[in-house]
């Protein structure tokens, strides 16, 4: 998979921007404060529908324009893919694929892979659990963009069950519990088990890359869920809540679920939140992200797209050749760098200023 071409207009500082990436890989050179990481951030929208660093869209587009558009073409093994985007500010943004409206992002997601890593992503490795399930999540949607749904669900049934719990001011438990209670554990086992699905096809390919990156280092990735799944997990689930109903009542939220879940990850031997150094954490983060583009290689039999927005700048000049060695073989990946000195040898260079980009 890969992408032939895309266009920017209007979006983030960006009026107007048409590039044609070949295959392999392509570097994006630029000071910071040009746009290169806009460009990444276009581009990867193409395919997610959604920003990688904005929880909305307004800031996406220019100041001074009513809507930004992202246009590009997709080459798969089964075909081409023309996808075309007006992104609004406020309101449902318009979205067609081949021409035809799209309502649901995962129509588009199907059948158009990439993933982006970011400087931001070492709060994966360094942050508190809600980065990791964040993570875990994304990695399930980059699998099978239709399961997003098990967590949506999930979300709305925690988000009652919580408002039924702090509103809650008399003795003993409100008679709808019991009603939320199944629905917050049949939501809940889903997202169990799509999160150890994940998580499973992750681990060997995240330590294999750390490994290769790192010089042999170990990078130990595991699940910590709040409730085991498996066959039983659904039993496992209830009992934990009548186990801690006192405590929920006490404190007026849910307290067992998903939404308690975490990532453990150890490098030699340590957990890396609060042991692993930058360079390790900073190359961790990367790791799994590239784990993720592996993974997908594998479920769908072709590499999805790789945007990995300064990948060099938290790790040594070893660390930098070993992540540049590795690339090849992964598909088409477009990455930013500061200056000429991180191009891996052999990539096509682009040179960004002022939202305006010119092949090198």
């Amino acid at each position: 998979m890969r992408l032939a071409w895309g266009e920017l207009r209007d979006f983030r500082n960006h009026t107007q921007t048409r590039v044609e990436p070949p295959p392999g890989l392509v570097v994006v050179v630029g000071e910071n404060g040009q746009g290169k990481t806009n460009l990444l951030e276009g581009l990867y929208y193409l395919f997610a529908l959604e920003s990688p660093r904005a929880s909305a869209d307004e800031p996406l587009v220019r100041r001074g324009a009513e809507s930004a558009f992202v246009r590009g073409e997709v080459i798969t093994e089964t075909g081409k893919l023309l996808i075309e985007v007006e992104v609004r500010p406020s309101g449902a943004n318009r979205m067609q694929l081949n021409r035809s409206g799209v309502r649901r992002k995962r129509d588009v997601r199907q059948v158009a892979r990439a993933v982006f890593f970011g400087p931001d992503d070492i709060a994966i490795v360094q942050g508190d659990p809600g980065e990791r399930r964040r993570f875990m999540d994304a990695a399930v949607v980059a699998l099978w963009p239709a399961r997003e749904a098990n967590r949506t669900a999930y979300d709305k049934a925690l988000r009652q069950r919580n408002r039924l719990l702090k509103e809650w001011d008399r003795p003993g438990a409100p008679d709808s519990l019991e009603a939320w209670d199944d629905e917050l554990v049949r939501t809940g086992v889903s997202l169990l088990r799509d999160r150890a699905e994940a998580v499973g096809r992750l681990q060997d390919e995240t330590a294999d890359t750390y490994a290769e990156i790192s010089e042999g280092h170990a990078l130990e990735v595991r699940y910590e869920p709040s409730v085991e799944p498996g066959p039983d997990a659904e039993d496992r689930f209830r009992a934990r809540l009548a186990e801690r109903r006192p405590d929920e009542l006490a404190r007026r939220s849910t307290l067992v679920g998903p939404h308690r879940d975490d990532l453990a990850l150890r490098v030699r031997d340590f957990r890396a939140r609060g042991f692993a150094s930058h360079g390790e954490a900073w190359a961790g983060a990367l790791c799994l992200r590239l784990a993720v583009g592996r993974a997908v290689a594998r479920e769908i039999g072709e590499p999805p797209v790789l945007f990995l927005d300064d990948p060099f700048s938290g790790l040594d000049p070893g660390r930098r050749r070993r992540l540049s060695a590795s690339l090849a073989g992964r598909g088409q990946a477009v990455l930013s760098v500061p200056d000429r000195a991180q191009v891996p040898e052999g990539a096509e260079v682009w040179t960004v200023e002022g939202g305006r980009v010119q092949a090198a």
